[in-house]
This record gives structure tokens, sequence and C-alpha cells, in this order.
């Protein structure tokens, strides 16, 4: 799913996050809408009582960073997926349930070689009034494979006819296979049978978005005022890095299901201060998914009986890049991945239940949950530095740069990592954090040598950890590492229709990648959390992405 910007997640892993953003200003408490009784009338009837006003429900919550883009079609960080989401709404959407239903498809019917889908959509409107047509989702799609939109996740379309060719401009955006056939039909015609693609339709990049909008204002995305979707909510406020306010859309179709009239998000970086913020009543939840908790403050939040603790589809890694020295040697990348102690990691500075990871892809779709290699093997470690250091024809590794976004989650693990480098391979390593914006640009364009992300997964198949670096210049690969070994067993993982054998492909792949060693799996992600006992009906599905179309306040 989404790059993630936090330590606690998950990636991606991923739990995998955001980090951005100053101080935001505290939610403001709702007004006192008590009203004066009526005086009795003259005649002496006694007046009908006046029944007072339902007050507002309105949820305060803290982004850690600001959303890089609220456009469906450029989102790619688990910030920006939150809010696309609550203020767009797919075919399909993953209900409290886990599993994808009906949303603005009202009736989905599968081809018997399972690979036409035809969409019937309902009656739906933008949240300006303009009716949402197939041919918003048709544009939608386009427009994101299109290579000049430039869209780091159009890969996620792949799975529809010639959409990698139209992507990488060996077909016709006209040829790929997505046709509004009219108004209130949308006709999809896959490359292979794709057994999750209904959960892919209810992911950012499939989203719709309006034509007349999207070409009529460039910056249309990134305003409050000219912002359009046609979700549960719609953007009412985007002060940038200090505050943004979703209120209910009254033009969307499900209104009855969405309870909140509000969701006042600040923008505060430091995790300490968000805890501060939660626990003098300023917002009703604190730490995962949009941020992270301290990591000082587990002990005293799991004795309390506040904290809250989920698994879920996850990693949290680092990143090679392997064309810079000296990570463009294999050998040296596999010994700084084997010289870390998860295990101490987990227990001294992440404090939250966390796995240590030996392979890419999470448990809950983990392809071989024993993992490729061993932690903490110091021995293999040490040997592999000094045949890497001869291949490269050098005595020693010249300091190393490590890259993370603002975070005191990250710098905690950046120090602890940086420290055990020092100590079992004797490299000096220097530290740099960047705001999360920023940041993104840093790995897209290369200009690091060690840089950390996680990944949260967009479905639960393992593919989607392993297709991220199925290209070298794939949006989220940022390694510049490719194989052409590794390339081939996706591709045939594809056509591969017996789900054991197709497992089967989709392990040697991973184990060629952990071979090769383009990142380095740290820990499998938990969501931490606490929250204000009134606020219910927030749904998380097992890859970490939250919903607050059922959220309410008691």
């Amino acid at each position: 799913m989404k790059r993630s910007i936090f330590a606690l997640i998950s990636s991606v892993a991923v739990l995998g996050a955001a980090l951005a953003g100053c101080g935001g200003q505290p939610a403001a408490k709702p007004a006192d809408h008590t009203q004066q009784g009526q005086t009795q009338a003259q005649s002496g009837t006694q007046p009908a009582p006046v029944e007072k006003p339902k007050e507002p429900q309105v949820l305060r919550w803290n982004l850690h960073s600001e959303p890089p883009s609220g456009d469906p079609g450029l989102a790619e960080d688990t910030t920006s997926a939150a809010i696309t989401k609550a203020v767009f709404d797919g075919l399909t959407r993953i209900g409290p349930s886990g599993k994808p239903e009906e949303a603005v498809a009202e009736k989905i019917d599968v081809s018997s070689d399972l690979k036409t889908y035809t969409f019937t959509l309902r009656d739906s409107k933008w949240s300006n009034g303009e009716p949402v047509t197939a041919h918003d989702f048709e544009y939608a799609w386009k427009r994101a494979l299109d290579p000049k939109t430039a869209s780091n996740y159009a890969y996620q379309l792949y799975y529809i006819k010639n959409a990698e060719k139209a992507n990488k401009s060996e077909a016709k955006l006209e040829n790929v296979g997505v046709k509004a056939v009219d108004d209130k039909t949308l006709k999809v015609e896959l490359e292979n049978p794709t057994p999750f693609f209904l959960e892919l339709t209810a992911f950012q990049t499939y989203f719709p978005v309006n034509k007349k909008v999207v070409e009529g204002t460039p910056n249309w995305a990134g305003d409050a005022k000219t912002h359009l979707g046609n979700g549960p909510y719609k953007m009412e406020v985007w002060d940038h890095k200090s505050k943004m306010v979703l209120v209910k859309n009254e033009n969307y179709w499900d209104k009855e299901k969405v309870k909140l009239d509000k969701i006042e998000f600040s923008m505060v970086e430091d995790e300490n201060t968000e805890l501060s913020m939660f626990e003098n009543g300023e917002i009703d939840w604190a730490g995962s998914p949009m941020s992270s908790l301290p990591t000082d403050a587990m002990p005293a939040l799991k004795d309390s009986g506040k904290l809250q603790v989920k698994p879920v589809g996850a990693t949290y890694w680092y990143k090679f890049n392997t064309e810079k020295p000296p990570f463009n040697n294999v050998k040296i990348r596999k010994a700084f991945a084997y010289s870390i102690n998860r295990q101490i990691l987990i227990d001294n500075v992440l404090q939250a239940n966390q796995q240590p990871a030996m392979a890419a892809v999470p448990p809950t779709m983990a392809l071989n949950p024993d993992g490729y290699f061993k932690d903490n093997d110091q021995e293999t470690a040490k040997k592999l530095l000094e045949e890497g250091m001869s291949e490269l024809g050098i005595t020693k590794i010249p300091p190393v740069t490590l890259v993370y976004n603002t975070s005191e989650g990250h710098k905690k693990i950046a120090e602890a990592i940086q420290d055990q480098w020092r100590k079992n391979l004797g490299v000096e390593v220097k530290l740099e954090n960047q705001e999360w914006k920023v940041y993104l640009e840093t790995m897209h364009a290369g200009n690091y040598q060690v840089g950390r992300l996680g990944w949260s997964g967009d479905f639960n198949d393992p593919i989607n950890f392993l297709e991220l670096f199925k290209e070298k210049n794939g949006g989220n690969n940022d390694t510049r590492w490719e194989n052409p070994k590794f390339k081939e067993l996706l591709n045939q993982s594809a056509t591969e229709g017996d789900p054991e054998k197709r497992k089967a492909i989709l392990r040697e792949a991973e184990q060629i990648m952990m071979d090769e060693m383009p990142i380095m799996p740290i820990y499998f992600y938990t969501h931490t959390w606490v929250k204000n006992d009134k606020v219910k009906g927030v749904f998380q599905d097992g890859l970490g992405a939250i919903d607050w179309k059922w959220a309410s306040i008691e």
C-alpha cells in the first residue's frame, strides 16, 4: 500500500508512514448549543418542551505529517492514503468485515474466465452535487497510467489489459482495458485472472477523479476550496503544515452510515507533544496509524492498560542505494543486514511486541515463515564484509550516511543501528533527518546511501511487497536494484492458477531478493495507540489502513 512514515507500523515495514508539519492549534471545543426554554404563553398554557439540539460529533486527531497529496492518482504514503480514503469512494470499499464491499458499484459481474469485470454504478454524486459516472473512473485510471502524470503507483493498475504497456509508452492509452460503456457501466478487461482485483478497486489509485476539475485547476488537490471528492467526507479547511478539517459530505450516497459531523486534524510532528495533547483532552486519539507513540512511554502505557496493540501486514526496512559505493557490492549489503540485533532493538527501543524481520513479506502473507537469514549473525557478517571490501579494493569502509524522515522513533532506531554497525563492523555512520515530503523526493531521486522506509500492504498478497522491486526505475523501488530472474518469476506468478505453485514461485523470487539484499528488513509492524473511550467504529484493516466512514463519538 503505501510508504509508511512511522516507526511503529508498518509498512511498509510499513507501517510503514508520514512525518512533517509544525505545531497545530488545539481543536476548539464544540460550542454550547443549549437553547433557552420558551416563556409561558399569555393564555396560561404550558409550552411544549424544547429539545436540546444534538451536539455535533467532532473527532479530533493529529497527523504526524502533512499529506504530500490529496490527489488519489498521486498519493503514495499512509497519510495521503488515509485522507483520500476519507474524501473519495471507489467501486468497492473494504468494509468492517475486512472484505471488499460494493461502494460506487452497485452490481459486479465477472466473466467465466475471470478476466472481464462489468461494474454497474449506483446513483452517486461528487461533493459539489454533480453525478459520478463511469467516465470518471475511466479517465482517472488512464490519467494515472499516462507517463506525463508520473504516478509512482501506476504499476498498481498493471493488472488491466495493456496498462503496463501504456504506462511505458509501448501502447496507446485508448487501448487500455477500461471502458465506460455508458454513464452507469464500466467494463474492465484484465491481463490475467486476478483474485484480489476487487481489493484493488478499493485502493486510492482506482478512485475516480473529476476531469473538469483536474484539467481546469492544476492545484485542485492541494487546496480545500478546489478539492473535489465523492467520499464520506469533504475537505473544508487545509492550512498547510498546521491543520485540516473534513466535514460530512451531504452528497455522499451512503451518508446515513456516516455519524461524524467533522474531523479536525492538527499537524504536530513531535510524538511527546501529541501524547500530551491526548492526555490533556485536546485530541481523541494518539499513535498509529497516522503517527506513533513515544517509545519511552510504552512501558507506562502498557502498565496503565490504555495501550492498544494490533499486528499489521507491514514491514519496516532500510533501503540500500545499490548504485552507490559501498552498497553496490552485495556482500557489503548482506554484512550490514546480518550484523544487527533486531530482537534487542525491539526489546529495548521499540517495546511494542514487534517481530524481527528476516524476510520482506510480513507474517499475514508469509512465503517463508522462518526467514532467509539469521538475526545477529556476527560471524557471517564480518566474513562478508572482508570479502566485499576485497572485491571493492578497499581496506576500510568510508563513513556511511543513513537518512530518515523526521520522527523521534525513527531517530532512536537509527541511533541504535548506528551504534551496532560501529561496534560490530567498525563502520562510522552519519545520521541525517528530513521532513517527510522532502525525504520522499530524496529517496526517489536516489540521493542517499541508506534510507528508512516501511511498507504496509495495499492488499493481502505477497506480490504487493515483491513487485515494488521488479523494475529498477519503478516508482516505489528507490534501490536501483533489478534482477532478470526475479522479474521473470513475478511474471510467471501472474499466470499461475494453482495457489501452491504460485506461492512456490513467489518464494523463489523472495529468496533471490534476500540473497541480493537491496533492502534490509528490520521488523514487522504492530500498530500501537491510545484513544478516548467515547470514540467508536474507527476501522483498521489487517494491513493497517484506517477508515473513518463508520466512526462515531458516543
